[in-house]
């Protein structure tokens, strides 16, 4: 899968990690969408995304830009995200 990337994505407010496969060719913010529909559908309605959820890097902490393709950022396959 060369146009994917495999991540772990932990989401505190629900004590939860998942592994995902993300595009990237996609920015940032619509990631963050679909994230926020995919973790409220796994977690029976117990997560509610919101418009000020975002993304951050575990390791370095770095805030992910909404307008930023995946691509050009230091996410790779094995990168640990936190959704917050």
């Amino acid at each position: 899968m060369k146009n994917k990337v495999l991540v772990e994505l932990v989401v505190p407010t629900i004590e939860t990690s998942f592994d995902v496969y993300l595009p990237i060719n996609k920015r940032i913010g619509n990631i963050i969408t679909l994230l926020n529909k995919t973790v409220a559908e796994f977690s029976d309605g117990c997560y509610e995304g919101s418009n000020t959820t975002s993304l951050y890097n575990r390791d370095t902490s770095q805030k992910y830009e909404p307008n930023t393709l995946l691509y050009n950022t230091d996410i790779r396959n094995g990168t640990t995200l936190i959704l917050l």
